[in-house]
């Protein structure tokens, strides 16, 4: 949709409002906008869900963009309703599920040490012992991409992002066996020079600047 016809949502003071908001499992905290507005963070997802709703029922969407608009609106939709009903789709409800679920069982404070324990194992990223891959295995959780999907993601981002260059920097590096530093918005040789490459906008997946970093590998 054009960006001329969205409202300015401009936060005050961005790090301090995703403090807030992350500590707030009511999602109804208010966050004070740079035009003095004074919104949650549902409902600024509300205003701009509302608009892509509008904007589809005029000039639709794709199958995999009207299945992430229905997720969307799923999610606000439960949100506005119970947001802890959300504990099977949404990352922080499933864990503040688990952790509740295990403090009671053991009767232990949110600060023991062992329920801390749970809060990191939540998010181990080995098959083996992280506890979201026990709740999938358990079918306690749902997914929206298999396996299969993730594999081929290693090797193909996708094409209108940057990941796009970032993916083309770190295979032409490995091929000439050239070391490297990867970050989000960094590209970097770590060499004499050391050129580096910032790319700021995430969806800006052609740069000539990155082409030529490239080229000189």
């Amino acid at each position: 949709e054009s960006p001329n016809i969205l409202r300015d949502y401009t936060l005050e003071n961005a790090t301090r409002a995703i403090r807030e908001i992350s500590q707030d499992i009511t999602c109804k905290r208010k966050i004070r906008l740079a035009s003095g507005r004074e919104l949650s963070a549902l409902d600024i997802q509300r205003e701009l869900l509302d608009k892509a709703l509008k904007f589809s029922d005029t000039n639709g969407y794709a199958p995999l963009e009207m299945k992430a608009l229905e997720m969307w609106e799923h999610c606000v939709s439960t949100i506005e309703n119970d947001p802890l009903k959300l504990n099977r789709e949404v990352d922080w409800v499933i864990k503040y599920h688990l952790i509740e679920a295990f403090r009671k069982k053991h009767d232990l404070a949110l600060d023991d040490a062992r329920t801390q324990l749970v809060d990191l194992q939540y998010h181990d990223i080995c098959r083996n012992r992280g506890l979201f891959y026990k709740l999938e295995s358990h079918n306690l959780v749902d997914r929206i991409c298999n396996d299969q999907d993730i594999d081929k993601a290693k090797d193909q981002p996708p094409a209108t992002t940057r990941a796009k260059l970032r993916g083309a920097f770190i295979k032409r590096a490995k091929e000439r066996k050239r070391d490297y530093t990867v970050d989000w918005v960094h590209l970097k040789l770590n060499d004499q020079q050391q050129r580096t490459v910032l790319c700021k906008d995430p969806f800006k997946h052609k740069d000539e600047r990155v082409d030529k970093l490239i080229a000189s590998l």
